[in-house]
């Protein structure tokens, strides 16, 4: 990858398109969203290996969604209008759910703390690869045409900055929470981050797509005020989300970089219709993969539970000995054989080891997992515990309390921004690199120290 950021010509010049993909490029096969998820991501990956690969992605994905309806105006002279438009149609909406909310109504999105954590874990494939859309912008961050969209890409990367460092932020809302990158969730879990990913490798050939992409991404979604709102009244810190609620505005934010990128950009396409249409199909990107209100929809907390239960009785099905039985069968003999989990669960509530809607510390199962003399102590990650607490609990559950929190009231959780902040400011930084190495501001390597250094090198050379 080539390093500095000396201006160049761009070839992205004309609307040669699908013609131009895949006849200098042959298309690329993966067997899943999620093995190109983990090669494009990679900052080891070359480049030209990593185009090939995006290319055959993207065909695929722009022919899903060509014969797709969307709500972008006929023309680009529209967009402001239908900016503001949509802005207003979110905070209206976001108003009126605040009024139910004061009337009585319940949370819409997460019935208890596990349905949130499950969400954070489950969108985390798309939310570690935040903005990679648009890394391919950096080769011309100079140019006054993508000024506004590397900007835009700079403060994903919260210039520089380790607590606004949007990738970062996400890894530490995970790890706060015991929750882990996805390594269990499926294929489809990976789509979305997999087509930004490709779009950020690809920018020279698809940049009305990429402008097309980033156009309805940066909008301002109901989803997202309710998502922090709802969070925050579970004690989980909803700053990785009220941080896009500000950043994305409409006057001067992302949205509005966004909808100037279309107008600044149109010029290098010799056919405005062949351009406009383009735009409209990278945009229609955003509806592929699991989005928000899919994953929210998707949960069900006694299939969590017996997943979480099958996963360990890989590891435990030998180490228990067999002093205890379960309806005449070991707890060795039960957890041999995963498929007979869920039968193993319903016979520790018939033998009342598990007490269902009771508080969990009756039950005998739960002083196994918790407490000063716990025999299983460890065994299960914080998320885990809290799934198999609200589990038990029932609809209590829907008070959102942290399993280790006393019985009298739900406890917030302490930011994890505070200890960063500290992190960050005891640490030491060596002296700005002259020349910055593109693979460092890469998806998969802006968020490490070396690349928070590059990040913040590049911010100053361009102030400069």
């Amino acid at each position: 990858m080539p390093t500095g950021l000396q201006r160049q010509a761009y070839p992205c010049s004309d609307d040669r398109y699908p013609a131009s993909i895949g006849h200098a490029l042959a298309p690329v096969h993966a067997s899943s969203y999620r093995a190109v998820y983990e090669e494009l991501v990679n900052p080891a990956t070359e480049r030209l290996a990593a185009q090939r690969r995006s290319l055959a992605l993207l065909r695929d994905a722009l022919g899903a969604v060509a014969s797709q309806a969307d709500d972008l105006p006929d023309s680009p002279e529209g967009l402001f209008d239908w900016m503001t438009a949509s802005a207003k149609k979110a905070t209206d909406a976001y108003q009126e759910y605040l009024a139910q909310r004061r009337a009585g109504a319940p949370r819409r999105f997460f019935a208890s703390r596990t349905h949130a954590l499950y969400f954070l874990q489950a969108v985390a494939p798309t939310k570690l690869v935040d903005g990679s859309w648009l890394f391919g912008c950096m080769r011309h961050a100079r140019d006054p045409r993508m000024a506004g969209l590397a900007q835009t890409y700079l403060e994903e990367l919260g210039s520089g900055d380790a607590s606004k460092n949007h990738v970062l932020l996400y890894r530490e809302l995970l790890r706060a929470h015991g929750l882990n990158e996805g390594t269990h969730l499926s294929d489809e879990h990976f789509e979305q981050g997999a087509i930004q990913l490709a779009l950020g490798h690809t920018t020279e050939q698809m940049l009305p797509e990429v402008i097309g992409f980033n156009l309805g991404y940066e909008q301002l979604p109901l989803h997202l005020l309710i998502t922090a709102y709802e969070l925050n009244e579970l004690g989980l810190d909803p700053y990785y989300f009220t941080l896009h609620v500000t950043v994305d505005n409409a006057d001067s934010g992302h949205a509005r970089k966004a909808i100037d990128a279309v107008a600044l950009n149109a010029a290098r396409f010799a056919d405005p219709g062949r351009y406009w249409e383009r735009v409209r199909r990278g945009y229609r990107l955003n509806d592929l993969g699991l989005g928000t209100n899919s994953v929210i929809a998707g949960f069900d907390l006694d299939a969590e539970v017996l997943r979480i239960l099958i996963a360990k009785s890989a590891a435990g099905a030998g180490a228990h000995s067999d002093y205890c039985r379960i309806e005449g069968r070991t707890v060795n003999g039960w957890l041999s054989e995963p498929a007979r989990v869920g039968e193993f669960l319903q016979a520790l509530v018939r033998k009342g080891w598990i007490v269902p809607g009771a508080e969990p510390a009756q039950s005998r199962f739960w002083q196994l997992l918790v407490g000063e003399r716990a025999e299983m102590f460890g065994v299960f990650s914080d998320y885990e515990l809290q799934a198999l607490f609200d589990w038990i609990r029932g609809p209590a559950a829907v008070d959102g309390r942290r399993y280790d929190a006393p019985a009298q009231g739900a406890a917030r959780t302490p930011s994890f921004r505070a200890a960063q902040r500290l992190r960050a400011s005891v640490g030491t930084e060596g002296p700005p690199a002259e020349d910055v190495e593109q693979h460092l501001l890469a998806p998969g390597a802006h968020w490490t120290p070396q690349g928070l250094d590059a990040t913040r090198a590049l911010v100053a050379s361009l102030r400069g």
